[in-house]
């Protein structure tokens, strides 16, 4: 999955949770942008191709999440 059907799915499980979402695109270095869920946050880069697995593993425990919440 590429950062914006990352970033969709998280937006999606914080509206459902009742849990704040905000997205920094412009807070971070080069091609990363920050993201923050509730009083979590995680840098999320966001060029063009899909986000290695083991990136978007610790994105999503960096915000408490498990790979079933983003499905």
């Amino acid at each position: 999955m590429d950062h914006k059907e990352l970033l969709r799915k998280v937006k999606r499980y914080a509206k459902d949770q009742g849990l704040e979402f905000h997205w920094e695109a412009l807070r971070g270095k080069g091609g990363h942008g920050t993201v923050h869920l509730g009083k979590r946050f995680s840098v999320v880069p966001t060029g063009k191709g899909e986000l290695k697995t083991g990136t978007q593993r610790a994105i999503l425990k960096q915000l408490g999440l498990k790979e079933e919440d983003v499905r």
